[in-house]
């Protein structure tokens, strides 16, 4: 299956037989509590990851969180 992720396009033939958003974020080893999807320019919840089927050519926006900043004084 062939997605476009953050603006580039990537192949998933692993995808073909399990097409769930949540089965990509498995491939793409990234914490599920540390992300937000947006799919074709909805935000997609994450409680819906699993049952989120995912079609050839789809648009993904994937914004990972990550800690830290500056300490005060």
């Amino acid at each position: 299956m062939k997605l476009a992720i953050n603006g580039q396009d990537r192949e998933f033939p692993e995808l073909d037989s399990e097409p769930q958003l949540s089965r990509l974020v498995t491939l793409l080893q990234m914490k599920s509590d540390r992300i937000a999807i947006e799919r074709n320019g909805e935000i997609v919840p994450r409680k819906d990851w699993p049952q989120v089927t995912l079609a050839e050519n789809d648009r993904l926006e994937v914004v990972q969180f990550v800690g830290g900043g500056s300490r005060s004084r």
